[in-house]
């Protein structure tokens, strides 16, 4: 085994199955809904709502719980596609999957049954949750199941489609709106300024996260987006989704439909463009892309907390 994969699971490494279940999920990525749905409830408390403290914590639970289904689902489509397999180049743990079907510590029946069963888990509790909020949730809720699902899963496939990061952007956006619409009761203009800019940098993770795992999807015939421009070409998408988000964040400070001090948290560019500028560089060497893609984590987790802080004390 080489060094660079010795840190992936194996079925020794898991003393029972509530821990192996739980490593599927990839939960270290969670971070990234948990982020989410904290400032969607911040949205909210600056919208002048009284925040529900139960409300709020089953929100956290049940996105949790659907991105982690997210996550096994995928990992499970890509299995049979075959693009996990054929991914040499693969940074784990960011990119080329769990590997528990992979190095045998699921099958693929296993890793099917904890997906879906995770994203059916969520409904009862998000219905509950639309009865006490209103109906507006259950759409919200639906188009982020729909959207899950149909990220890797045939007929739709949309990563495959080169429609992934638009995905990504789509969920994380639904997070928080999501999470202010169970606190608010209403659809509002707010999350949507604050999330957007957060929701772009999280599309910008699964973005970079495609160049080493470029041979292994166009192997398969995974064509996502930088398998159909080519890392190349697509290197410059990095820093244009990067600019888009920021200059997002920057035109609602200055429509004051965001508070002016929400206006700190461009100073995550400061993460975000030296990881454009490595993308630029090792686009054809992924193996030197680890710290660009931990910038890159770090740029959107940073992006949110900031926002989320201010919105929150608002």
């Amino acid at each position: 085994m080489s060094a660079l994969h010795s840190a992936e699971p194996r079925p020794e490494r898991f003393g029972n199955a509530f821990a192996r279940c739980f490593a599927a999920t990839r939960p270290a990525f969670l971070a990234v809904t948990l982020v989410g749905c904290l400032l969607g409830i911040a949205s909210a408390h600056a919208g002048g709502v009284a925040i529900d403290v139960p409300r709020a914590l089953l929100t956290v639970l049940l996105a949790l719980m659907a991105h982690a289904g997210g996550n096994v689902v995928n990992d499970y489509h890509d299995a049979l596609s075959g693009a996990d397999d054929a991914n040499r180049e693969r940074l784990f743990p960011f990119t080329g999957g769990s590997r528990f079907i992979q190095n045998g510590v699921h099958s693929a029946r296993q890793t099917a049954l904890l997906g879906y069963g995770l994203l059916a888990a969520v409904v009862p509790g998000g219905l509950w949750l639309s009865w006490q909020a209103g109906p507006g949730l259950v759409l919200i809720g639906l188009a982020g199941l729909v959207l899950g699902w149909a990220y890797s899963a045939p007929p739709l496939k949309l990563v495959s489609r080169g429609c992934g990061e638009l995905v990504i952007a789509a969920c994380w956006l639904l997070v928080v709106v999501g999470a202010d619409f169970v606190q608010r009761g209403a659809f509002d203009l707010l999350p949507v300024a604050a999330g957007l800019s957060y929701a772009l940098l999280v599309a910008n993770l699964l973005f970079i996260n495609q160049f080493p795992d470029h041979d292994g999807d166009a192997a398969s015939g995974k064509r996502t987006l930088v398998v159909r421009l080519g890392p190349q070409t697509a290197k410059w998408g990095y820093l244009l989704i990067a600019i888009v988000a920021h200059a997002w964040l920057i035109l609602m400070v200055a429509n004051e439909v965001l508070p002016q001090k929400t206006a700190a948290a461009a100073l995550t560019v400061a993460l975000a463009f030296p990881a454009g500028r490595d993308l630029l560089e090792y686009a054809s060497r992924p193996a030197e892309l680890a710290p660009a893609i931990k910038r890159t984590i770090a740029a959107a987790l940073a992006h949110g907390i900031v926002l989320t802080g201010v919105l929150a004390f608002a």
